[in-house]
């Protein structure tokens, strides 16, 4: 009995040993970069029991010996480990390519990213934060394809963003629209890059459709960044501080070029200038035939920018809540030497709060307070004419009592008809703008069926404050060169847009059935206001006299006061439906009412289909391919950016004489515009791949967008003037490819490439039987013809300079126009070989690219990681106004690329004329010398960083990352200009875009 009792405790105790709790502790990092994964899941399969890796990665878990545990996370491949003994288990997660965007955020929801039938491209906040700008745009240039993003070197101006062309003839309603955490903007200016998670960009009609009336145009959908439930709080500060460069600077002539330009222009008044010049400030002692002064104008008005940002993070969370707050100052002073600057200072919160099992509840505020100063952009046109023989200060008129401020230099002293000289206006010119935005957004999210059916009501407010004020000081230089009041103008501005959003989701999973119902309606309540006075002649004693009650007199003219206020309610639905993870079906249906049209209320629908190809068995272990998804949609989108409809019928009594006897009639005339939608309609076809172990990502994309009923001006018949009518059509078409190859090579190093290409083709369609549409001055020509480009530039071919009497001789429209060598000859072609006239003019080119694309590379060894990132574009053309504008003066100064290359003899050059031909009405016609190629490629970002406690091994240490950035530091381009990049392609006085060198640091504690 006592053996088998014994035996009895022997077995009872081996299985309490067998089967006791082990508590096994370790850390889960990245295989990637050996960074810790905060939030993975690690769950003993098959029970409930389970924990979240903290903010360090580290988790501790009781498990039985024999248990399976399991780790999970968003964007990495899952990892099992069996636990007999071990107390200790450290994973490494690799990376899961092919669902690292899983989860796509797109309107008033989420869809995984094997489900979309949409083109939808996202850039995450890791590929946002090296790019040292003010606006977060600009951080996209070159990574998104069909996104082209024109760059404004300007402090706080936002640059040019276009998806997928432009569909409407009228300027502003091609824009798209901006959604910030549920609330639509017209820009996103005011926000800070380093609070942004992600920027979607949707750029079909299947993916904009949710949004109604304001997506015809694409769609940028940001999310700002979150904490998370169960978090530990982890403070991050970002920072960086440089300078922005000019680079590329014009070159204009200089003072021997200048001499040399006037006198073999053959102008006897050109020739007593340069005289004049020598006798008012002496000859130069290296060539005596040369005034002594060499002004370079553009080295004088250009400075070097400061640039810096620093921001504040802190996120967590706990059980029931999740937050996260912060805070960004940043400061960019302009390149322009005077009062060019902009700062802004940002307050952030982002809170979500659980109240129980079934209702949550959170709120969004961001409060920015911004203060502009922008330069006077006409500096840039006067530095570009500015004559070189001429100084910025005078030592003649420094003692001349009837000067003031300054002894400014004066080309009419020289004999000129202008003054020339930029500084006066930059010294005395402040034009400031303080701009304050309040986002706030309010949300309850009730589960009425848990899992399944969701309630979300959501509350967004946007406030905006613009206060305008413009300051201009009198001077006085000379007769003509004068500004003889102090002006001043402001200007108060306030924006309000509400929007309140019910949607109710209903989600089901059966079987091989996944269905997603969403149904919502939306009311919105868009107004502004506006005040504004001129008022002259005020105390010039400083910032304290510049205002309105201080001027001795208010200009009646300029007082204006006004303001409007728009509603919109709609409502939309949606169905998303995938079989056996193969074949998916995503459809939308929108109603938008407002009343600016005839038409109160607009219906667009739109449908997508997928077919996940490698789910088939026929596909399965091909072993390149791990998947595949053929997907196409179509969609009809209305545009309410087009002005409502306006106009009156005006009656008029006409009294006229037939024979002996007056009759009299009423003439009726109408300029009233009966307008209705502008509807853009759009195919997209498109694949998704991964292939080659996952390692490499394909996204291509082809579409067709029609803008239906576009707006556009029509003649009225009989009656002089024109109306907006419904009646015109506009196509946009392209392709865009994007691929993505990434591959870890070992434990230290790894490295990725990526590029994309698009191209686009813009074509009127139809004018209404109209043969064209004009834009622009006649001297400045854009035309719209059916099957061109909208508003191409129309002019006339250069085919040659005329290089002797005997080519002159030989042609009969060169003698009839009495042309000599040097001057422009034309292509006829109008049919008369004899005549060259109007009619000879023909596109010459439009400014909307026809291809662009992008790339980066990036590596990460050890500690050290390294991006570079390029792009560019080609097909377009620039207007070089600058040049052309020869037509309103011909006394001012002239680049250096003509200065080098005119014609001045048989031979120099068939392209440019010579001095004295520009100064000819023949050679000041637009055409396609003065309409330039606008193709560049630029090497758009340079990060090198080394990361210290990398892997967080000393705990007691923050992790810090330092780097050195360069933006844009290249541009490579031929167009003789400062930049390629002109938002509407006519460049007269385009700011620069300059190069920025930053240091900086990241650090998470």
């Amino acid at each position: 009995m006592k053996t088998r009792f014994t035996l009895l405790l022997i077995f009872l105790f081996s299985v309490h040993a067998f089967a006791q709790e082990i508590l096994v502790n370790g850390t889960v990092v990245s295989a990637e970069d050996n960074i810790p994964v905060p939030g993975v899941s690690v769950i003993v399969k098959g029970t409930s029991r389970g924990v979240s890796t903290d903010f360090d990665g580290n988790y501790s878990i009781k498990v039985q010996s024999g248990e399976v545990l399991e780790f999970s996370f968003l964007g990495f491949k899952p990892q099992s480990v069996t636990i007999l003994t071990q107390t200790t288990v450290n994973i490494s997660l690799e990376p899961d390519i092919a669902s690292l965007d899983e989860v796509v955020v797109i309107g008033y929801g989420q869809m995984k990213s094997k489900d979309l039938t949409s083109a939808i491209t996202t850039i995450k906040a890791e590929e946002l934060a090296t790019v040292p700008t003010g606006s977060a745009m600009q951080a996209m240039q070159g990574k998104v394809p069909g996104l082209q993003i024109v760059s404004n070197g300007s402090p706080g101006q936002g640059p040019t963003i276009r998806v997928r062309g432009i569909g409407s003839y009228l300027g502003g309603a091609s824009n798209p629209l901006f959604v910030v955490d549920g609330m639509f903007f017209n820009n996103i200016d005011f926000l800070n890059t380093s609070d942004i998670a992600s920027i979607s960009v949707l750029k079909d009609a299947s993916a904009s459709a949710i949004y109604g009336v304001r997506a015809a145009n694409g769609v940028v959908l940001i999310e700002t960044k979150s904490g998370g439930f169960n978090k530990k709080a982890e403070i991050t500060y970002d920072g960086y501080s440089g300078y922005q460069v000019a680079q590329n600077v014009l070159k204009v002539a200089n003072a021997e070029q200048f001499t040399t330009l006037a006198l073999e222009s053959g102008s006897a008044p050109d020739a007593q200038f340069i005289l004049n010049a020598m006798q008012r400030y002496g000859r130069s002692r290296v060539n005596p035939n040369i005034p002594d002064v060499n002004t370079d104008w553009y080295d004088k008005i250009i400075r070097l920018g400061l640039i810096q940002s620093h921001s504040i993070g802190v996120t967590g969370g706990a059980d029931n809540v999740k937050y996260s707050v912060g805070a960004n100052y940043f400061g960019q002073e302009g390149i322009l030497k005077m009062k060019n600057e902009y700062d802004r200072f940002n307050l952030r919160s982002k809170i979500e709060f659980k109240a129980n099992d079934w209702l949550k509840i959170g709120a969004n505020t961001v409060l920015s307070n911004a203060t502009r100063y922008d330069g006077e952009n006409s500096a840039w046109r006067t530095a570009y004419f500015a004559v070189p023989i001429m100084p910025v200060l005078d030592p003649n008129l420094l003692n001349d009592p009837n000067v003031f401020p300054k002894n400014y230099a004066n080309a009419q002293d020289l004999g000129y008809r202008g003054g020339q000289n930029p500084f006066p206006l930059m010294d005395l010119s402040e034009n400031r703008t303080k701009i304050r935005n309040v986002l706030a957004n309010f949300y309850a999210e009730i589960s009425l069926i848990p899992e399944k059916l969701t309630f979300k009501t959501a509350y967004n407010h946007n406030f905006e404050s613009l206060e305008s004020r413009n300051v201009d000081l009198p001077y006085f230089i000379g007769n003509n060169f004068k500004r003889d009041d102090a002006t001043l103008r402001k200007s108060n501005t306030t924006i309000s847009n509400q929007i309140w959003d019910n949607t109710l989701t209903y989600n089901q999973i059966f079987d091989k059935h996944d269905v997603t119902v969403l149904a919502g309606a939306s009311f919105r309540d868009e107004s502004f206001q506006s005040i504004g006075a001129t008022g002259l002649n005020f105390p010039l004693t400083g910032d304290e006299a510049y205002y309105l009650d201080q001027a001795q007199t208010i200009v009646e003219s300029s007082v204006g006061d006004g303001g409007s206020r728009e509603y919109g309610l709609s409502y939309f639905g949606r169905v998303s439906y995938s079989y056996d993870d193969k074949y998916i079906l995503y459809g939308t249906f929108r109603a938008d009412g407002v009343r600016k049209y005839i038409e109160k209320w607009g219906y667009f629908p739109t449908v997508g289909l997928g077919w996940v190809v490698s789910q088939e068995g026929f596909m399965k272990e091909n072993g390149v391919l791990s998947f595949l998804k053929l997907r196409g949609s179509w969609g009809k989108l209305g545009n309410d950016k087009v002005p409502s409809q306006s106009g009156a019928i005006t009656s008029s009594v006409v009294t006229t004489a037939l024979g002996d006897t007056l009759f009299s009639g009423l003439l009726t005339s109408s300029d009233f515009s009966a307008l209705k939608w502008e509807v853009t309609e759009e195919i997209n076809v498109g694949i998704t791949a991964r292939l080659l172990d996952d390692n490499l990502s394909i996204e291509a994309d082809y579409y067709i967008r029609d803008t239906e009923d576009a707006v556009i001006p029509v003649e009225r018949p009989l009656v002089p003037g024109v109306t907006l009518q419904n009646v015109g059509e506009i196509r946009n078409s392209g392709l865009e490819v994007s691929l993505n190859w990434s591959k870890r090579v070992s434990d230290d190093f790894s490295y990725n490439i990526g590029g994309n290409f698009s191209t686009l083709k813009n074509e009127v369609l139809n004018l209404s039987g109209q043969p064209h549409l004009d834009a622009g001055s006649a001297e400045f020509r854009q035309r719209s013809i059916v099957g061109e480009p909208i508003f191409a530039f129309f002019g006339r071919e250069v085919d040659g300079i005329y290089q002797n009497n005997a080519e002159i001789q030989a042609d009969p429209v060169a003698v009839a126009n009495g042309l000599v060598p040097g001057d422009f000859r034309y292509k006829e072609n109008g049919g008369d070989p004899d005549t060259i006239d109007d009619d000879d003019r023909v596109v010459l080119g439009s400014y909307l690219p026809t291809y662009s694309y992008g790339f980066s590379l990036g590596f990460n060894y050890k500690n050290f990681d390294f991006t570079l990132s390029g792009t560019g574009q080609g097909g377009n053309k620039i207007l070089n106004r600058k040049r052309l504008e020869v037509i309103f003066t011909s006394d001012t100064n002239w680049d250096r690329d003509f200065a080098i290359n005119r014609w001045h003899g048989e031979g120099t050059t068939n392209s440019y004329p010579s001095s004295a031909a520009v100064r000819k009405g023949w050679n000041q016609r637009l055409n396609d010398y003065y309409v330039e190629d606008g193709d560049y490629f630029r090497l758009q970002n340079i990060t090198l960083g080394y990361t210290i406690n990398k892997n967080r091994n000393n705990e007691s240490m923050p992790q810090v990352r330092i780097f050195l950035t360069a933006e844009k530091p290249l541009t490579i381009f031929n167009y003789n200009g400062f930049n390629p990049e002109v938002s509407n392609g006519v460049d007269n006085q385009t700011y620069p875009v300059p190069a920025i060198y930053t240091m900086g640091v990241n650090i998470k504690i």
